[in-house]
């Protein structure tokens, strides 16, 4: 049996480098994102393009694109990233960061939510710059915000979802090199996204809900 696996932010990055990897995997890979890439499109991935995980409307056309797939995995990545300090903060790159990288997550899943067949897995892509104990140099503070409540999210969802035997795994990827971070990482995404599907690989109900490093490392909040 072919499972479905639906990968939001997929047209680069480390969400291209999933799309990838799963449809290697012999997964039906449903590939979200604003807007397509020529990468992207030489996958045999099924593109949906058009969707914005801030909008209501697009959800909504998402779930008619979805409407009768049922969803093994979810794995929510689409995110953005803007550099701030305290002497440099913009509320308004605030806001974006949080409804894109928190409530954008919640609101795929959510939208899903009939999708998700029993027993699925869903996985959040976040940020170790979302823990607060690990926070020594401060900064970043949209960025972190957006983290730290999506993790937060993460939590609950593991809590409300495991009647369904759903489990959640909340994932830091690495320093990656991607264009959000104008490719300054120490790991490429294709190494990133080989350390994520086998954390998610081991993802049970037993460990849903954790904050993990795609190296195995289990990190503190």
């Amino acid at each position: 049996m072919t499972l479905n696996v639906v990968i939001t932010g997929a047209n680069r990055g480390i969400g291209l480098a999933l799309t990838e990897l799963y449809c290697a995997r012999g997964y039906h890979v449903f590939a979200i994102c604003r807007k397509t890439s020529y990468a992207l499109n030489q996958t045999p991935a099924e593109v949906i393009e058009n969707i914005d995980v801030q909008e209501e409307a697009c959800l909504t056309l998402l779930t008619e694109k979805l409407q009768d797939i049922q969803v093994d995995l979810l794995i929510n990545n689409a995110g953005i990233f803007t550099y701030d300090s305290l002497d440099s903060l913009s509320f308004d790159d605030v806001e974006q960061q949080l409804s894109v990288n928190t409530i954008g997550p919640l609101r795929v899943t959510l939208a899903l939510l009939k999708n998700l067949r029993d027993g699925a897995k869903v996985g959040l892509i976040t940020s170790r710059m979302g823990s607060i104990s690990d926070n020594n140099s401060g900064g970043y503070y949209g960025y972190r915000m957006s983290k730290a409540a999506l993790n937060a999210m993460g939590k609950s969802l593991a809590v409300d979802l495991k009647i369904r035997k759903i489990a959640v795994a909340i994932l830091h990827p690495g320093f990656v090199q991607t264009e959000m971070v104008s490719h300054q990482g120490d790991i490429s995404a294709n190494t990133a996204a080989q350390r994520l599907s086998r954390r998610i690989d081991e993802l049970t109900l037993h460990n849903s809900g954790s904050f993990w490093h795609s190296n195995g490392d289990l990190l503190t909040w």
